[in-house]
């Protein structure tokens, strides 16, 4: 149960981003840990040491430009995102604001290095995007989706989202989350609805 001294004291973050995956060497670089790869490039960017804390999440807070940037990349599973993104959201001040939270993730309804950023909306059966529904009660966060492409069938669709990519695949792969990284800085500069067009009118 969140207590009061949960919550943020001061000036809210302008953007909490949030990239989702799962821990553990045997993970990286799979397609299911694109959203934590987004986080990880933005820390890089701009300074950032994504450290543990009590929020079952690696985050850290920085300046970029006027704006305050708060990045977080869970610690536990992916089907228990929501364990993380409820405490972060209190602890970096969006709880009450959550257009101000941004989810990075894998898409599996989207081609390989499609980017889509949408706000609320269904969960397309994605477990991490569930789990986050049930501890905020609500869906009306915003998700920037990351095309990871189907599965050859459902039986596969969890060997596809953790196996290691092949090169090709993973170079695209290795663009979008650049072009993701940088929707994120859009989204500081120019709001989310600027950005929004941006992003999905992309060839």
């Amino acid at each position: 149960m969140a207590t009061r001294a949960d919550r943020r004291r001061g000036t809210p973050a302008d953007l909490l981003v949030v990239g989702l995956g799962n821990p553990g060497p045997e993970y990286e670089r799979s397609r299911h840990n694109v959203g934590a790869e987004v986080v990880e490039l933005l820390a890089e960017r701009h300074g950032a040491r994504l450290r543990a804390g009590k929020a079952h999440a690696r985050a850290d807070e920085v300046r970029v430009g006027t704006h305050r940037l708060a990045l977080a990349v869970p610690v536990t599973y992916m089907n228990d995102s929501g364990q993380a993104v409820a405490p972060l959201a209190r602890r970096y001040g969006v709880e009450d604001d959550l257009h101000r939270l941004v989810v990075v993730h894998d898409e599996l309804d989207l081609p390989v290095g499609r980017l889509k950023l949408k706000m609320g909306g269904g969960l397309a059966g994605h477990n991490g995007l569930r789990s986050i529904k049930a501890h905020l009660h609500t869906t009306d966060f915003a998700r920037l989706r990351i095309g990871v492409g189907k599965p050859p069938s459902k039986e596969h669709g969890a060997a596809h989202v953790l196996k290691r990519v092949p090169k090709a695949e993973r170079v695209e792969l290795d663009v979008v989350v650049q072009e993701a990284a940088d929707a994120v800085e859009a989204m500081l500069d120019d709001g989310f609805e600027a950005t929004m067009n941006r992003v999905n009118t992309r060839p």
